[in-house]
């Protein structure tokens, strides 16, 4: 295989592509703060399902307008409600929530009425999705854009409203696999 030329962009057929371990051992070494992406969906049952998500995958987009990107599995049932419901939130996680972050991340989990229902939460006034009590800060969004990324699909939100509740608490972040405090 020839290696490309300084200053030029690899072909096709001479482009490596890392492995799935070698691409998340590498990320893990990343760290990232944690939320909890939520969505209330009016359509299941007679007063509808909230339906939430632990997330690392978000950031800021722009400022002007406000917008925002969340990451989430295709196929997932998240995936599925956002293709149908276009406002959602998003609550920052402080370190005192690592037991709501792990609990809405785990696969094969308990539904998530339960989870709701031990999760001290209100309501937002924006997106009609659960917001955390407590948590660092809170976006409430509609969806502007939905892309195919992969296995994943990225959704840029429109900042509807946006609030810090607990300007002094410390972030929960996810780094090497377990979600660690700051410092």
């Amino acid at each position: 295989m020839t290696q490309p030329q300084p200053g030029s962009f690899p072909t096709r057929t001479d482009q490596l592509e890392a492995t799935p371990d070698e691409f998340r051992a590498a990320l893990s070494r990343l760290a990232a703060g944690v939320v909890l992406l939520t969505v209330h969906d009016p359509e299941d049952g007679p007063r509808g399902e909230d339906v939430g998500m632990t997330a690392t995958a978000f950031l800021s987009v722009s400022l002007e307008p406000p917008l925002v990107l969340v990451s989430v599995r295709e196929d997932s049932r998240m995936d599925e409600v956002l293709s149908r419901v276009d406002r959602w939130a998003v609550s920052v996680l402080d370190d005192g929530h690592r037991h709501i972050a792990s609990r809405f991340a785990m696969k094969g989990r308990v539904s998530d009425r339960l989870l709701f229902a031990d999760t001290a939460h209100r309501r937002g006034e924006a997106s009609g999705a659960p917001l955390v009590e407590g948590a660092l800060a809170t976006v409430e969004c509609r969806t502007e854009q939905r892309i195919a990324a992969g296995d994943h699909t990225l959704l840029i939100g429109r900042v509807l409203a946006a609030r810090v509740p607990a300007p002094d608490a410390r972030p929960l972040l996810y780094f090497r696999g377990g979600y660690r405090p700051l410092g």
